[in-house]
């Protein structure tokens, strides 16, 4: 019976540890690096912030090119239209070998990555997979009249129900993705569209415009561009009569990254994210967190919300959030005062006040009398005011606390396994 009990705990815990590695998450750059034939491809990737996109997901697979296929592409285009090809390729649903066999009817349209950005048209973010019989597997766009441009040609890894990467031997076409889109005349232009007009005026008066555009052309820049709501939201709005012109212009700075970090790459974010207002350690920046698909930046004086995303063309993205980024360097709150004792002045005795009352001779003290248990008390409410500094609601006092916060896992499925075996053992 013992020796039973010992086997199904054991049985358990390897179950468990399986699913364990299983939602762990997986690397796509690591997976594809192991395969030099795929270099370019993982190259892109990572130039794109593809890749931060893809290990933020799961229950997806990534139609692979190799060297000689992705080098046809990559020739003619620029970054812009190579991360938007690449995004057909990575299909959000999981599809191994044996699926793509025994797909129901033959052919199905699965969701690709690209439908995720907002800017495919009709059916222009999805891929249509036919199983073509005889061992092969083909996939094109499901766009009305569109061929099957590319065919499966082999496995190259498979983490079950998590992630499938596949070999197929061309890119998918869709009509009109291999055409850059017409760039905006500035910046301010998309702003303005975007209704953050209060924030590309003042980056016009203040002369912070021309540091984004020469950041852009660095290497990249990320925006997080106030609604103009944003900075009329009472409460949280702030009062900018009382900042000098530098801090207008360290204020701007701290709305941006001198990098391209789009929003695959904020989802998986863990660090502290310094900014163009960044001058030294710990000044001026911030951490983000993630609520499912919502992202939460974090300033230690109070949270924003990323709302949308205005554009992402490579090495350019400007994100639309609900409020204004306020610095802890500029507003951060000064600690109230403790209030002063309050004295309560002697009285002074009159003429006609009668003489003070000696005092009383001491009794003799008495034992004290036996006092029953007092009842236990009343559940304390933990959504009352009260909560302890480390509760939801007092997140924001602390900037450190502001980092995204992510379950262990591993402790997670520990303690499962702890319960488990106790269960068996009774």
């Amino acid at each position: 019976m013992a020796a039973s009990r010992i086997f199904c705990i054991l049985a358990f815990t390897l179950s468990l540890l399986a699913v364990v590695s299983t939602v762990s998450g997986h690397n796509i750059t690591k997976i594809l690096s192991e395969s030099p034939e795929y270099s370019s491809f993982n190259s892109y990737l990572s130039q794109t912030k593809l890749d931060d996109e893809i290990n933020s997901r799961t229950t997806i697979t990534i139609l692979v090119l190799n060297n000689d296929a992705m080098s046809s592409l990559a020739a003619k285009h620029p970054l812009s239209v190579i991360k938007t090809a690449l995004s057909l390729l990575v299909l959000l649903d999981y599809y191994d070998p044996l699926k793509l066999h025994k797909i129901s009817k033959g052919t199905t349209l699965t969701t690709t990555l690209y439908q995720t950005t907002g800017r495919a048209a009709g059916n222009l973010g999805f891929v249509n997979v036919t199983d073509l019989k005889g061992g092969k597997v083909g996939f094109g766009s499901a766009a009305p009249g569109s061929k099957l441009d590319a065919n499966y040609t082999k496995s190259v890894k498979q983490i079950p129900y998590n992630i499938s990467v596949l070999e197929i031997n061309a890119p998918i076409i869709a009509p009109g993705i291999l055409t850059a889109p017409v760039a905006p005349n500035n910046m301010t232009e998309l702003l303005e569209k975007a209704g953050c007009k209060t924030f590309a005026g003042m980056l016009v008066s203040s002369g912070v415009l021309k540091t984004y555009e020469s950041t852009v052309e660095k290497g990249g820049l990320t925006v997080f561009a106030p609604s103009d709501e944003g900075f009329k939201a009472k409460g949280s709005a702030p009062d900018l009569t009382k900042l000098t012109q530098a801090e207008v212009v360290s204020l701007l700075e701290y709305h941006a990254l001198a990098e391209y970090k789009p929003k695959g790459s904020l989802k998986i974010n863990r660090d502290v994210i310094s900014t163009l207002a960044t001058n030294g350690a710990g000044k001026y920046d911030l951490t983000t967190s993630t609520s499912g698909d919502e992202i939460i930046l974090h300033t230690g004086v109070g949270p924003s919300r990323v709302a949308d995303t205005v554009v992402d063309d490579t090495p350019l993205v400007i994100f639309k959030v609900d409020k204004v980024l306020l610095p802890i360097e500029l507003f951060a709150k000064s600690p109230s005062p403790a209030p002063e004792p309050v004295s309560t002045p002697t009285p002074t005795p009159s003429a006609k006040s009668p003489p003070p009352t000696p005092p009383k001779s001491p009794s003799p003290m008495k034992a004290p009398s036996p006092v029953k248990a007092s009842p236990p008390a009343p559940p304390v409410d933990e959504s009352s005011e009260g909560a302890p500094s480390d509760s939801p609601a007092s997140s924001e006092n602390s900037h450190a606390k502001n980092a995204a916060f992510h379950v262990n896992t591993p402790a997670y499925f520990t303690a499962l396994v702890t319960l488990a075996a106790t269960s068996l053992l009774l």
